[in-house]
């Protein structure tokens, strides 16, 4: 493998309610710690807590085996809410790796130290709040 660049283009927010509504796409997600401004009809989002890549993300972030793991991490009144951008299948792994390499979210635990592929450059697009929006991570 080579050095590459990804553009990743996020969207998002989806409150645990409506999660449902998260995109059935190849790629990568990001879960949250967020609040929702009923008067405003919009969230908050005050802390990463996982991010994770999907043949289906939809699916993937409806039946995660860490969604208790998640929720430790939501003070009350707050909630979780989730985003996601499509990746091609397959860069998906290289992709969540790097967000995980740069981001170091409390609940993954794999690539926070190590990162096992070639020079990857991501430039993030769209809901990107809390996140680096263009970084390089080079191979530990």
């Amino acid at each position: 493998m080579a050095a590459q660049s990804f553009n990743v283009a996020i969207q998002g927010y989806w409150r645990e309610r409506n999660k449902s509504g998260t995109p059935t796409h190849s790629g990568v997600y990001f879960v949250y710690e967020a609040s929702y401004n009923q008067q405003d009809e919009t969230v908050s989002l005050h802390k990463l807590i996982y991010i994770g890549e999907a043949a289906n993300v939809r699916e993937r972030i409806a039946g995660h085996e860490k969604y208790n793991e998640w929720l430790k991490h939501v003070r009350p009144g707050n909630e979780l809410c989730y985003s996601s951008g499509s990746v091609e299948t397959l860069y998906r792994e290289r992709v969540e790796a790097a967000y995980i390499f740069k981001h170091k979210p409390p609940e993954n635990t794999e690539y926070k130290n190590k990162f096992p592929f070639d020079t990857t450059s991501i430039k993030s697009t769209g809901k990107t709040a809390l996140l680096n929006v263009n970084f390089t991570v080079d191979r530990t």
